[in-house]
């Protein structure tokens, strides 16, 4: 959430920001709203002030025997109009707040002007394509004949755009899983949690995903819960309405979780395969913060990413997204596209992305610089390390081989109790 009083002083920079992420919002009726609140809110404490003063007047005046029906009469004239003003004022904040939850982060300085995703810009690549004497075979052709992956019977339970892993696939899930987090917390220094799967109305709003991207959410209605889009919405709000200590700073955690998504705008893209479901599994890094560090601590986090797919060989690019390919909630973020040969493409496996402070003024999570200081919102950080299943993807497509089985890595062999490739599953 971005703050009243820096739009009220910046709205040609908030407008402009707003309208780079091809979000409208109409700010100059906001600013009328917060005009006649802030007038409605002056005329309250004045005649809250005058009511004061007459209070100790009708009090002198009752200990004196002497009662003044005028001064009793203006206070009844005070009271009814105090009383006026605050349902005016309650409901001119409730308007306000209900603007505020739909007005977008903006772009940090360094983010490319865009107006689509074609205008990402490539920063950086690692390694190089796998080369292949035949045409590679996409990963459901790989996984369906490995007896790993079944499609058909996940959309027996399900429908479509979900998926079922047998045998060694379920090993290698979990495997994938397992050492990611021991990565991270060994490597990269974060600590494990592991979260709930549902959470509140107030989290998901508190981290950015509601009220503007409801739909494309899985929502409990007799409870009004929400199941995960990601690990991001309950680790970022453990500490929602907390104070944190500065000293404590920087908390890094991850966590592994199913994610949930409705896609409600991707029907028709991408329908064969691990490419694009409604449920998936991912590790997550979250960051908390100081301000003044979130930048160096975004490069951090990209590097955390990367090392995942450094350490299981994979090739991948990393582009910055422009304005109009940000989150709502996002100032700055970095995808990881790793290239899968067998359907010809980069696919994205995680995102890196700074929310300064936007996110902990919506779940209101603050710091203390230091013992007796006022608190500051801290700057919020999240990034995949990674997604599963395009990680997947990529993997059974890069090391697959001519005999149709598909080697594991040497960092996952360990986890996949010593076997060195998959082969035919019955």
């Amino acid at each position: 959430m971005l703050d009243l009083k820096f739009i009220r002083q910046n709205p040609r920079l908030v407008a402009e920001g707003i309208a780079s992420k091809g979000v409208k919002v109409d700010i100059d009726g906001l600013l009328a709203r917060d005009e006649k609140r802030r007038n409605l809110l002056a005329e309250s404490e004045g005649l809250k002030a005058e009511r004061n003063q007459a209070n100790l007047k009708i009090a002198q005046a009752k200990s004196q025997g002497k009662p003044d029906p005028v001064i009793i009469g203006r206070m009844k004239e005070i009271s009814a109009r105090v009383k006026e003003l605050d349902s005016q004022l309650e409901e001119i904040d409730l308007e306000i707040g209900r603007i505020l939850l739909y007005i977008p982060n903006l772009p940090h300085e360094s983010v490319p002007r865009g107006t689509s995703e074609a205008d990402n810009k490539e920063v950086k690549r690692w390694g190089k394509p796998k080369e292949f004497e035949y045409t590679p075979r996409p990963h459901w052709e790989i996984g369906e004949a490995l007896g790993i992956l079944d499609m058909k019977r996940a959309a027996k339970l399900s429908g479509s755009g979900f998926m079922v892993f047998t045998g060694i696939g379920a090993l290698l899930e979990r495997a994938l899983i397992s050492w990611m987090i021991d990565f991270h917390v060994s490597r990269h220094g974060y600590r494990e949690v592991f979260p709930p799967f549902l959470v509140t109305r107030d989290c998901m709003t508190g981290t950015g995903q509601l009220p503007k991207m409801e739909e494309d959410m899985y929502r409990v209605e007799t409870d009004d819960l929400f199941l995960i889009p990601t690990a991001e919405v309950p680790v970022t709000n453990l500490y929602r309405e907390e104070i944190l200590d500065g000293r404590d700073l920087p908390i890094c955690l991850t966590a592994y979780t199913p994610c949930f998504r409705r896609e409600a705008g991707s029907y028709g893209k991408d329908t064969r395969g691990l490419i694009r479901v409604h449920q998936f599994d991912k590790v997550e890094m979250v960051k908390f913060v100081k301000p003044g560090t979130s930048y160096d601590e975004l490069e951090s986090l990209l590097a955390n990413a990367e090392d995942i797919l450094q350490a299981l060989g994979l090739h991948y690019r990393v582009v910055v997204l422009c304005t109009a390919d940000l989150s709502f909630a996002g100032a700055k973020c970095y995808d990881i596209e790793v290239w899968a040969p067998g359907v010809n493409k980069y696919l994205e496996v995680s995102s890196c992305s700074n929310f300064e402070d936007f996110q902990a003024r919506r779940a209101g999570i603050r710091f203390r610089p230091e013992p007796g200081a006022r608190p500051e919102f801290v700057h919020t950080l999240n990034g995949s390390g990674l997604a599963l299943p395009r990680t997947v993807i990529a993997l059974l497509e890069t090391y697959q081989n001519p005999d149709g089985t598909v080697t594991i890595p040497e960092v996952l062999q360990p986890y996949m109790k010593g076997m060195k490739c998959v082969s035919r599953q019955r």
